[in-house]
């Protein structure tokens, strides 16, 4: 088990690497190398040496931090470093880092638990997001937080891939916590359909982007359609707004579409929609399709005979922010949110 897990990882990043092997940016990038470093390492029990890879493009100023899934179970983040490890890697050998400015990208910090096919981190069961500022003589996951902050707690702008806290599909999006130096009209420079701003809650200061907003980085939750199934779509959409962002912020040359004119709302504002009964899950209507009040939004199904136990109907005019995609739901749980339509 050992020797697969590390075989499969070794090739994860073989993958990353060979990527910047373009034929025609060879000469290029055998001028301007990547730089790969090793953030964190351990030894651990039963799977080795488990190292954390950063990889930096240019050479400066602690311009811009990305990470990517710190999660098992978020295949999309880690699918959208890999696509953007690409594109800066090519960025990076036509000479278009800005002079002076490096950029570091951290694809992963639970490798681990993804080849195990575990949400969380093997031996506790404890989430690295919810271990920030860490302690570096605390458990595995404290160790990592601790380490890892002290590497990226320098950078002007920090980017997380993060995924969305409800199982199912939501609009692309921006997050920002409400921590008295957050900047949505930073934020509105990525271009993309939305910006939500949240309180904080007692377990966000635990997190890395609210330990990054505190020592002074100005960060954002970058969040795609899905987290445990790719989306190649969502997946293009997020990538090609960090780029137009550090494109704005004068850290990469880099041509790209002006994206969306942001709307920001405040997270409190979107109106959840709950089951009402448990059963199977017949979706009717999809994320990012206009509704009218009343309007059926889906079906609940009895598994057992196959009638319709209840109706899921829309409480408001609107636009359809998440639905969940589970088979089956549970009485009482969150299957839609919906960004209510204001009347002029």
């Amino acid at each position: 088990m050992q020797t697969d897990v590390r075989k499969n990882v070794s090739v994860h990043y073989v993958i990353i690497r060979s990527l910047r092997k373009v034929p025609c940016l060879q000469e290029s990038w055998e001028e301007t190398p990547m730089n790969k470093e090793i953030i964190f390492s351990m030894n651990t029990a039963f799977r080795g040496e488990f190292n954390i890879h950063g990889y930096s493009y240019g050479r400066g100023d602690k311009a811009a931090c990305i990470v990517g899934s710190m999660r098992g179970n978020e295949y999309q983040q880690l699918y959208m470093c890999s696509l953007l490890a690409q594109r800066l890697a090519e960025i990076e050998a036509q000479g278009d880092v800005v002079a002076g400015k490096e950029i570091l990208l951290i694809p992963t910090l639970n490798y681990s638990s993804m080849n195990a096919e575990k949400k969380k981190w093997i031996s506790d069961d404890s989430d690295i997001n919810r271990s920030f500022p860490g302690n570096i003589e605390g458990t595995a996951t404290s160790r990592i937080a601790a380490t890892l902050m002290d590497r990226v707690k320098d950078y002007t702008y920090g980017i997380q891939f993060a995924s969305f806290y409800l199982q199912g599909i939501s609009i692309p999006h921006v997050r920002m916590m409400e921590t008295g130096t957050e900047s949505t009209s930073l934020a509105n420079l990525f271009g993309m359909p939305y910006v939500l701003t949240g309180d904080t809650r007692s377990f966000d200061t635990a997190t890395l982007n609210y330990n990054w907003q505190k020592t002074g980085t100005q960060a954002f939750s970058v969040y795609s359609a899905t987290t445990d199934t790719l989306d190649g779509e969502s997946a293009k959409m997020a990538v090609s707004a960090v780029l137009r962002f550090l494109t704005r912020m004068g850290i990469i040359r880099y041509e790209s579409h002006g994206g969306y004119i942001s709307t920001t709302l405040k997270e409190k504002d979107l109106v959840s929609v709950r089951a009402d009964e448990a059963g199977f899950f017949r979706c009717i209507v999809g994320v990012n399709q206009e509704v009218k009040r009343g309007q059926v939004l889906a079906e609940i199904i009895n598994p057992m005979d196959g009638n319709i136990k209840a109706e899921v109907l829309a409480p408001t005019d609107g636009i359809v922010f998440f639905v969940q995609n589970s088979p089956l739901v549970f009485q009482n749980v969150v299957i839609y949110k919906i960004v209510r339509r204001m009347h002029q």
